[in-house]
């Protein structure tokens, strides 16, 4: 292997490192919003150069964790009204969809997935791991609608999810209803009742948009 392509390697690696470090530090709140992300501190901080953090800062921009400025540089993205409304309606549109083809094809993998995920989620006490596991049952149950538009979609919007709910845990935990509501989405789903499957996400995430709308105007309340 010439030492252009390793050096290609290495290049991809730092930045994959970087990009879990950030997204990681984002998820958890180490990273708040609002926060300012300096591509030479966060080089300094990661001992890299500048190109992997710009790269990674590229990708997060791209998963609606981070919003980059010409005049404000990269910060944290926030989590407010607009961000929730946009990610739950497109959610409450296509996920039902999506995962009533998944079960009427038989799931596949996704059954198995799903109860990984479950367990992961049950097992873990870090909120980032459980967000991130809550994340991963969604997509068993949507994955296999075959429609990789759906698919893409929906994928694209898992950070910005995962951001929203490590948010409003942190105000008030409501896991324990969320992976309660979960059990009755894949017992209808593992049972083949496609109907009732999306008939419950489409619940649930209709819920859990409700209950963070609420956070984000209490929040607002208070700082008023």
């Amino acid at each position: 292997m010439s030492e252009t392509a390793l050096g290609a390697i290495k290049a991809s690696s730092r930045t994959a490192l970087v990009l879990e470090a950030l997204r990681r530090g984002i998820l958890s709140g180490e990273l708040p919003a609002g926060r300012a992300l300096v591509e030479v501190e966060l080089a300094s901080r990661f001992g890299v150069s500048k190109t992997p953090v710009r790269e990674a800062l590229k990708t997060l921009s791209g998963a609606g964790l981070v919003t980059i400025s010409e005049y404000t540089g990269v910060t944290v993205r926030k989590v407010d009204e607009r961000l929730t409304r946009s990610v739950f309606d497109a959610r409450c549109l296509i996920e039902p969809v999506a995962v009533r083809r998944s079960v009427e094809a038989g799931l596949r993998d996704g059954g198995r997935l799903a109860r990984e995920a479950l367990r992961k989620a049950d097992e873990t006490t870090d909120e980032v791991t459980r967000s991130l596991a809550n994340r991963d049952f969604h997509r068993a149950l949507y994955a296999d609608c075959d429609n990789e538009v759906l698919v893409g979609v929906l994928d694209q919007l898992r950070d910005q999810t995962a951001l929203i709910s490590v948010n409003v845990w942190s105000q008030r935990p409501s896991w324990e209803d969320e992976a309660q509501e979960h059990r009755q989405i894949l017992e209808a789903a593992l049972n083949g009742q496609a109907d009732e499957a999306a008939r419950l996400v489409l619940q649930h995430i209709s819920v859990f948009q409700e209950r963070a709308l609420q956070q984000i105007k209490e929040a607002g309340r208070e700082v008023r």
